[in-house]
């Protein structure tokens, strides 16, 4: 500890890598990259909040660097850094902000959003500000990475087995009452057996985490009382958000994002991680001056260029060159991450490594990666398939064999991207979700796109070599209504969000079955739930990958708020009580948590109801049956006149088992029972004929959403077979 402020200390020369803290016992080196920087200080900080400052005095390549003696692991430090200051050149060097470590590993404490956190002054932006921020920032935390992972290795489940479950840590922890109450709605928490048990009970097989990066909310929420409940704010790309520690935010909250993991893998789960790459909580010009912004603030932003002409600066310096103050935003967050300058992507691809190769984590989903994949110097950048990011992340040893999910559209209208994304990229299909929502709302464009997205969605992945588990088959995410608001109401209900219900979209392709949100009718609920069930059980049996959403299965509501990132309370969370009865969930929304546990079950133990292949409509073997074909109700196949009609809502779809296309890990053939799902959309009961054949002669009913039909009913070929209004069913072979 120091006596006083102004104490000097040996600073060494240290080393220019790795970038960030690197804590030995001998002294801890520090090193951030500021290319155009004229100079830059270490702040270190003690208990009582008195700041040192040591300049480093070490550049190479563009990193500035020292190492300091007696640094512990758990001290707190930022930088502040000087040099030009040019706003309309992307320099907004300013040594009155204390700027968080891009590298660091962990954030102790928050912001204060104001005039002190702008590098420019709030009344004069030409003009840089005098104001200090180190009473309004957080700082970085020196970390020591050691962990006995006690054997843990890469989980490495195969696409076709894998089933995600989206979730939010505090969220989905914050309620649950067998939780101890001081770790609720923390990494703690969600490692907890009362968690681990629940989900592996259900079925999925890996929890995609909403970011967990280090974010901090917007100043235009906090002044609505509000904050960033989702986390799409990022800004400190190694550091796990201190928010969802239980044991501190000096460095343990490191350690128990690690237990996290290690707890997870234990229990058979692997870890996705949702990353904000694309953009930062440093928001447009006039956003905060955090991190990056007064590091490199020409290099880390993409700007619109200047189209070849004069701007209104002098252009005359060659080391600044012609240049526009103007953020090309495609995010619509304020900024866009320049993924082509050579240190942001340096940064996206170290950060990745670290949180495989010292966190443990299983994969990524990328948020809005459109934006990433953008090259180009015109404003229209336009979307590259082999851009840098892209290629170093196929070519990498380390990343090239995790899980690699793609959110391929971005805020703008050309950077919508489904079914383009490269091997071995898979996406989140968004026309699956909408086909398969109009189908069951009554509102189908026709059973050809319905078969088709149930089939793995060929259309968009088959026809450059990838399989049908590059579709994430989602029916709702985060963003968007539940599957219980789904069929609770025809519009949004965003009014909390304190922007006259303006946020969120209007496209929800929802039905409130009559009633707009909850009520008192018992046949409106029973069907709202019977929909719910239909939803769950098309999802859990698509071919694909399915993405559930966090408490879909329980009936969770947002009270019709599809736009719930700025709700961290009671509408976001998920509520565990059977009996919640007024609180709006009912015990028998459990009966839809059954179901969508027995779907899970029959596709985890049948291979014909998650194939690797596509379906080809012909015999694997000689005069087998198809390994796939669509039926009629009448029982006869269907025709090209019965996929143009658009008063058809109900359709079979036959899957063989015998044998597989797929052979077995040693070649051999592999066998299975063979079903027969029927799907019927409409309102009233449809009798079924069970085509008489020469491969399936007797079945029984696997899974059923007619409340009249039970499971294990059992049936012959050359029937048939009446089910209910709106129902989902399943026949298996016997």
């Amino acid at each position: 500890m120091w006596q006083t402020l102004g104490e000097q200390a040996p600073t060494w020369p240290g080393r220019n890598w790795p970038l960030g803290a690197t804590w030995t016992e001998e002294a801890t080196n520090f090193a951030v990259y500021a290319p155009r920087a004229e100079a830059v200080w270490l702040c270190l900080f003690d208990d009582h909040g008195g700041e040192r400052r040591l300049p480093l005095t070490e550049q190479s390549l563009g990193i500035w660097h020292g190492a300091v003696p007696g640094v512990r692991p758990g001290d707190r430090y930022g930088y502040r850094v000087d040099g030009t200051w040019a706003p309309a050149h992307g320099l907004r060097f300013n040594p009155n902000k204390l700027l968080l470590d891009p590298y660091g590993h962990a954030v102790a404490g928050t912001i204060t959003p104001g005039p002190a956190l702008l590098a420019h002054d709030a009344k004069d932006r030409s003009q840089p500000s005098t104001l200090d921020s180190a009473e309004a920032t957080a700082r970085s935390v020196v970390v020591d990475p050691s962990f006995d992972w006690e054997g843990d290795a890469p989980m490495k489940t195969r696409w076709r087995d894998t089933v995600i479950y989206e979730l939010h840590v505090k969220g989905f922890t914050q309620l649950h009452d067998r939780i101890p109450e001081e770790i609720r709605g923390t990494y703690a928490a969600l490692g907890h057996p009362a968690v681990t048990e629940y989900l592996k009970d259900l079925g999925v097989s890996a929890v995609e985490l909403l970011p967990v990066h280090q974010f901090f909310s917007e100043p235009a929420l906090t002044e609505r009382g509000l904050g960033n409940y989702w986390g799409y704010n990022s800004i400190s790309y190694f550091a796990p958000d201190a928010s969802y520690s239980s044991s501190g935010e000096r460095g343990e909250q490191v350690r128990e994002f690690k237990q996290m993991v290690k707890d997870l893998h234990r229990a058979g789960l692997e870890v996705i991680l949702d990353v904000v790459y694309n953009h930062t909580a440093e928001a447009g010009p006039d956003g905060p001056s955090i991190s990056f912004r007064g590091f490199d603030d020409r290099g880390f932003y993409r700007r619109v260029p200047p189209n070849g002409g004069p701007t209104t600066v002098d252009d005359t310096d060659p080391l600044l060159g012609p240049f526009d103050d103007t953020y090309w935003d495609v995010t619509g967050c304020g900024n866009t991450v320049d993924s082509e300058d050579p240190l942001a992507l340096r940064l996206i691809l170290d950060s990745l490594r670290y949180w495989v190769t010292e966190m443990h984590v299983d994969g990524f989903r990328f948020d809005l990666m459109s934006a990433l994949s953008r090259t180009g110097d015109d404003t229209g950048a336009g979307i590259d398939m082999a851009c840098r990011l892209l290629i170093a992340i196929g070519q990498d040893p380390v990343l090239r064999h995790v899980k690699l999910i793609a959110e391929p559209w971005d805020a703008s209208m050309d950077g919508y991207l489904v079914g383009r994304m490269p091997p071995p990229w898979v996406e989140w299909n968004d026309q699956y979700r909408d086909t398969i929502r109009d189908f069951w709302r009554g509102q189908s464009s026709g059973l050809h796109s319905v078969a088709t997205r149930l089939a793995g969605s060929s259309d968009l992945y088959a026809d450059d070599g990838r399989s049908a588990y590059n579709s994430v088959n989602f029916i709702t995410a985060h963003d968007g209504f539940t599957v219980r608001d789904l069929v609770s109401y025809d519009h949004k209900h965003n009014e909390a969000n304190g922007e006259e219900n303006r946020d969120g979209s209007d496209n929800n392709r929802s039905w409130n079955h009559g009633v707009e949100g909850e009520t008192d009718d018992e046949e409106i609920v029973a069907l709202r739930r019977r929909q719910a069930a239909n939803l769950m059980a098309t999802l859990c049996l698509s071919n694909g990958v399915p993405m559930l959403t966090a408490g879909d299965e329980r009936g969770r509501t947002q009270g019709g708020n599809n736009n719930a990132y700025c709700q961290d309370n009671e509408i976001s969370w998920v509520r565990w009580q059977a009996d919640a009865g007024e609180d709006g969930e009912p015990e028998a929304w459990l009966d839809v948590y059954e179901l969508t546990r027995a779907a899970l079950r029959l596709r985890r133990e049948h291979r014909a109801l998650r194939q690797r292949h596509w379906f080809e409509g012909r015999p694997t073997i000689v005069d087998g049956p198809k390994d796939l074909a669509w039926l009629h109700p009448t029982g006869r196949e269907m025709t090209p006149e019965d996929w143009h009609d658009r008063g058809l809502q109900t359709l079979g779809m036959f899957l063989s088992g015998r044998p597989l296309r797929a052979p077995g890990p040693h070649g051999e053939q592999q066998v299975d029972s063979s079903f027969l799902l029927w799907y019927h959309a409409g309102p009233d009961p449809v009798k079924l004929f069970l085509p008489d054949n020469d491969w399936v002669a007797r079945g029984t009913v696997a899974l059923s959403t007619d409340p009249d039909l039970e499971c294990g009913t059992e049936v012959s070929a050359g029937e048939s077979l009446r089910i209910g209004g709106r129902s989902v069913v399943v026949l298996q072979e016997l």
